[in-house]
């Protein structure tokens, strides 16, 4: 720790100094860069527009994180573009090495002694490095450094406990307090869980009647196991004793139904083969009548196949005479188209020569028709010219009427005072002559615009040698259109005149081979002959069926004498094998009273033994329940002495927590007990080099309240200059005091809106402690918004906010500001600029 500063010294250590801030679109400030100086230097705005916000950056930058006030998403410029870069530079002194951090919202870079590479680039890095090098947390920082508003008079407004618990939070002693609420929350959660944990260990007493009772039931469990197995011994001997009788039963009695069912089939093949029996000798007979029946089928059969082969031949004459008539048809039909085509070729046979004639003419014509068009439209140009020209002449000339007329009644009006319409001096004698010579002009006018009225009438209706002209053309457009429209039924004919020559060729090709098509078909069918046959041909099919069905029955004649032998002997072995069968059935000796009396035996035998082997496995089952009752019993005394340690543990625990919470109360009496001494001593220090040894002796008494000593006598009544001397002095103490157990030396002081609601003398009073302080802080910063105290600083800085913009703009001020402002206009390091945002 750097030794106590007392008097004027200042310590060899770590001095602070500030040297240059710039921000770039954060809170208000969309670009401002501020150099500052040694001594006494002011920040002078109205309220809200950034002063305060000028610490705040110096706090982000220095240790990022939340320090901004409502976190990242507030801190971007709220009129920058979107994504626009966020950053703040600062550069200061710390014990000889001058530090530059850049922060972001995102990045973080430090660079030592104008290096061009950081020493550490990350915002975590950044943080933890200058918390190093400085020394100090960033509460630490400011409560060394930074005296915000309305703070050098707070704790005469507090109470007694209100300025113990002050001091202690600026100290630092607050975490003995965030200490002791954790060793207090600790105890209380010991203290639930001792609690829960006795409220869920179960009754001692109870649990030994619970293992008492699952012992009782284990025994009683084992011992209804016991009979039960015996029980089921001995049904179990029973039963098997009856076994072998069952069996043999049981054998007999499926060797009986086994005989009885070869009996039911061998009964059931036999009637079908007795069946079968009957039905051969029915078809047998029924083969022998069927050979008797075919005899004289096929005596009528012999004519057949000749008659067969004749209704082929006349079935393809029928065919080829059917051809013959549908081609002598089209034949027909050809021909007469033929005809109808040569006729037709005959009547446009002198197209040619027509459209040849016709083409003539209509170009004749059409040379008439541009001749009368032409004649006409320079006949039309002409009377449309002429009525223009009438019409223009008519309108110049009532303009020229209107205007003399109106310089007559101008003249008539004003007399002889008339001024001459060309020269503009009075008429006077000349009155009368002027007068005449419009007259004579207007009349003149009259009878002109009265010819050309008349002219226009005329020429109002088209002229008759016109109107001929036009009917002479509209003739000869009917006329090339009717020869258009001729020249094109000609050109059709001419056209269609070509397809007839090539369709009537075509079509005489066409027609000679349909002749010689049919020249070549045969000829001799005869209709009646073809009827004739296919009739008998007709009835002998139906008869060649019949031959054919009694032909299969005969021819079936010997299978069925081989199938008639083959049943004959399956009944044989069949009658013989179910005499064996009967006979078989009749030996067996088992009856079925027999039977009955013995399966009864038996399964009253196995009902006995199924009934003991139920009241095995229940008794088993309780067996197994008792067991498990009686280990639970057991795993919840275990449980029960296992709780019981834990308790034992945690109440050590609680008894431990109590003694350091105790233990956290004393220590922070005795700390704020040995605090008044030391803050005194500092504040005593102050106020002797502040006064000029006036005042030597300041203490703060049992409830904090500062007490000034003038000769060792406590004063009872100081003036409210004294009072703010008096709050000063403590502040500077404790930040003394916070410094020195920092290891820091406390070389600048920034006070925030600290006069508060003092009049004009104890704000004169407060800037001239100020300023004697000088020797012991190289740095003092004071914002304000009270414009009357800037001719008391050595430099001021003015803020205000650009309507245009919205943004916040620092410039010089104040007297300082003048006398700088050479030096700044030759480029002095300490130049303070506000640049407006880029556009």
């Amino acid at each position: 720790m750097s030794q106590r500063v007392a008097g004027g010294e200042r310590t060899d250590g770590r001095l602070v100094k500030i040297h240059r801030l710039k921000l770039l679109n954060f809170r208000q400030h969309a670009d401002s860069d501020l150099v500052f100086e040694g001594g006494l230097t002011g920040i002078i705005g109205p309220n809200g527009v950034g002063k305060s916000t000028l610490l705040e950056a110096i706090a982000w930058a220095l240790y990022g994180g939340d320090t901004a006030r409502g976190g990242k998403d507030s801190i971007r410029f709220s009129r920058a573009p979107a994504r626009a870069q966020v950053r703040v530079e600062l550069e200061f002194e710390l014990g000889g090495h001058r530090y530059r951090v850049v922060r972001g919202l995102t990045v973080a870079e430090l660079y030592l002694d104008g290096a061009e590479q950081p020493i550490a680039n990350s915002a975590t890095s950044v943080g933890e490095l200058l918390q190093r090098r400085i020394g100090m947390t960033r509460s630490e920082f400011f409560n060394t450094y930074f005296t915000g508003q309305k703070e050098l008079a707070v704790m005469a407004s507090l109470s007694a406990t209100e300025r113990a618990q002050f001091l202690s939070r600026v100290l630092g002693y607050e975490r003995l307090r965030v200490a002791q609420e954790l060793a207090d929350q600790r105890r209380r959660d010991l203290r639930n869980e001792i609690a829960g944990m006795r409220s869920g260990m179960p009754d001692t007493d109870a649990l030994a009647a619970q293992e008492a009772e699952a012992q009782g039931a284990v025994g009683g469990a084992r011992s209804r196991l016991a009979d039960a197995e015996i029980e089921r011994s001995r049904v179990q001997a029973q039963l098997d004793a009856l076994a072998p009788k069952w069996a043999e039963a049981q054998r007999q009695r499926d060797e009986l139904q086994l005989l009885e069912a070869d009996i039911r089939v061998t009964e059931i093949e036999l009637s079908a083969q007795r069946r079968n029996t009957e039905r051969l000798a029915v078809e047998l007979q029924a083969v022998d009548e069927a050979r008797a029946a075919l005899a004289p089928v096929s005596a009528q059969l012999v004519p057949f196949d000749e008659l067969g082969k004749e209704l082929a031949q006349l079935r393809d004459l029928a065919a080829q005479d059917g051809r013959r008539q549908a081609l002598l048809g089209q034949d027909q039909s050809m021909g007469a188209e033929l005809a109808a085509m040569r006729t037709e070729r005959e009547a446009i046979v002198g197209a040619p020569a027509l459209e040849e004639q016709v083409t003539l003419d209509l170009e004749a014509r059409r040379r008439q028709l541009e001749s009368a068009q032409g004649n006409l439209e320079l006949r039309r140009t002409e009377w449309v010219r002429d009525r223009q020209e009438a019409e223009t002449r008519r309108n110049a000339l009532r303009a020229q009427y209107a205007e003399l007329r109106d310089q007559r009644d101008r003249l008539v009006a004003r007399g002889e005072q008339g001024v001459c319409p060309t020269c503009q001096r009075p008429l006077l004698d000349h009155y009368r002559q002027v007068l005449d010579v419009l007259d004579n002009q207007i009349e003149a006018i009259s009878a002109d615009g009265m010819y050309f009225k008349s002219r226009l009438e005329q020429l109002e209706t088209m002229p008759d040698h016109v109107a001929e002209l036009d009917d002479d053309r509209r003739r000869l457009q009917t006329d090339v259109g009717a020869l258009e429209r001729r020249l094109a039924r000609t050109q059709m004919s001419v056209h269609q005149l070509e397809h007839l020559a090539r369709d009537v060729a075509a079509k005489e090709m066409r027609h000679e081979a349909l002749a010689r098509d049919i020249a070549g078909i045969p000829a001799g069918y005869d209709p009646d002959r073809h009827r004739s046959v296919e009739s008998e041909f007709e009835r002998l099919v139906a008869l060649n069926t019949q031959a054919n069905r009694l032909t299969t029955q005969v021819e079936r004649e010997p299978a069925l004498r081989r199938e008639q032998d083959q049943v004959a002997r399956s009944e044989a072995t069949l009658a013989g094998r179910c005499d064996d069968l009967l006979s078989r059935r009749t030996a067996l000796a088992l009856s079925e009273e027999e039977f009955g009396l013995i399966r009864h035996q038996h399964a009253s035998a196995a009902t006995q033994l199924q009934a003991a082997v139920g009241a095995t496995v229940t008794a088993t089952n309780e067996l197994a329940m008792a067991q498990a009752a009686l280990e639970r019993a057991l795993v919840s005394r275990r449980d029960l002495d296992r709780a019981a340690e834990r308790v034992a543990v945690l109440e050590g625990d609680r008894q431990l927590h109590d003694e350091l919470h105790r233990a956290y109360s004393d220590l922070r009496t005795d700390l704020n007990f040995a605090m008044r001494p030391e803050l005194s001593e500092l504040a005593s220090a102050f106020l002797t080099e502040l006064t000029d040894a006036r005042y030597t002796e300041l203490e703060l008494d049992d409830k904090y309240r500062i007490v000034v000593l003038e000769e060792g006598v406590p004063k009872p009544v100081i003036s409210g200059g004294e009072e703010d001397l008096a709050n000063l002095v403590l502040r500077l103490a404790i930040s003394q005091m916070i410094a020195e157990r920092a290891g820091q030396a406390f070389s600048l002081l920034v006070l925030d809106e600290v006069f508060g609601s003092l009049d004009d003398v104890r704000r004169q009073n407060v800037i001239a402690l100020l300023r004697g302080l000088q020797d012991r802080f190289e740095q003092v910063i004071l914002i304000t918004h009270i414009d009357d105290v800037r001719d008391g600083l050595d430099q001021v800085m003015e803020v205000r906010v650009d309507e245009r913009t919205g943004a916040s703009v620092v410039q010089y001020g104040g007297v300082a500001g003048r006398e700088l402002a050479a030096a700044v206009a030759a480029g002095h390091p300490g130049v303070i600029r506000a640049a407006q945002p880029s556009e």
